[in-house]
């Protein structure tokens, strides 16, 4: 049986051509791959006001969990190590 994919999300506000590029350009390079955008609406404006950026990593890909890091941390490439530092 074939493990499930993992996936990662990252928020990006303000929503602007830049915003958005520098959320795909450093997750890609981080070994994850693009999966959508979702934007959130207001009614008070044309402008997205939010959006949610998803990746996902193969299915055989290390668990950042399994690496260390904490759920509140950023993602790191799938199958990387995690420097934990010097005390």
């Amino acid at each position: 049986m074939t493990a499930p994919a993992r996936y990662h999300f990252v928020e990006v506000a303000p929503v602007t051509a830049d915003t958005l590029a520098t959320a795909v350009n450093d997750a890609v390079a981080a070994g994850w791959i693009f999966d959508g955008i979702r934007f959130v609406m207001t009614e008070a404006s044309r402008r997205p006001s939010m959006a949610f950026v998803s990746f996902v990593a193969a299915a055989d890909a290390v668990s950042p969990a399994d690496q260390g890091v904490p759920a509140s941390t950023s993602l790191p490439a799938p199958g990387t190590e995690v420097d934990a530092g010097t005390p």
